[in-house]
């Protein structure tokens, strides 16, 4: 436990993610993990792994990950953990993070024009050793991609490291004709869905909010 400046206690709080955008809505929701905690895994899909079921065990496994770390740390031995993992389909054909040119290439390419789906994985531990999992999925359609948006998206460099080849936070929010589901699920962190389960595990979410600006 810790002080809150806006008076009481609170558990602390982990992030088992590097991701600046999971940070940032966390954030959004007024919630300032105590620790960031980024789990190393190899991340290849299974064989046959459907793209909800690779999604749920990737944000379970970062969660284990990261737990095996805060158990070495005394301060975060009672800690709220929070995970997520995102994963962009279509159809049953689960799209990289794309790393090089030719692979966000190639994933812009299969979304141009067509509706893809994004099922993003959330991992709640609590201190007491309970996981709380759910998958979201958002529907999100694409417009039909010109040969100068798709060689002016790959130069911004913006795809690199993305689910998908592209962010939607960002210069793809341009490319988005519809969006059905939760929009924070798509950037990284379905809000809702993770504010829901913390509050039902007891973590106290809108004490920071009393003195909120």
């Amino acid at each position: 436990m810790k002080p809150n400046p806006a008076g009481g206690w609170r558990p602390r709080l982990i992030l088992a993610s590097g991701s600046p955008r999971r940070l940032a809505l966390l954030q959004q929701a007024g919630l300032e993990p105590d620790a960031v905690l980024p789990a190393d895994l190899d991340e290849t899909p299974r064989r046959g792994e459907k793209p909800r079921d690779y999604a749920r065990r990737l944000a379970r496994e970062k969660a284990e990950a990261a737990l095996a770390v805060a158990r070495g740390r005394e301060e975060l031995a009672e800690a709220f953990l929070v995970s997520a993992d995102t994963v962009v389909s279509v159809g049953r054909r689960i799209l990289p993070k794309a790393e090089v040119v030719d692979e966000a290439a190639q994933c812009l390419r299969l979304l141009s024009g067509r509706v893809h789906r994004v099922h993003t994985g959330i991992c709640v531990a609590t201190p007491a050793g309970k996981l709380r999992e759910r998958v979201v999925e958002t529907r999100v359609r694409f417009k039909n991609l010109s040969r100068d948006e798709l060689e002016s998206y790959l130069a911004s460099g913006e795809w690199r490291g993305k689910a998908g080849g592209y962010a939607i936070q960002g210069l793809a929010g341009c490319f988005v004709v519809k969006l059905v589901g939760s929009y924070t699920a798509v950037v990284g962190l379905p809000l809702q869905e993770t504010v829901a389960i913390l509050e039902g595990e007891g973590y106290p979410v809108r004490l920071s909010w009393l003195n909120a600006v």
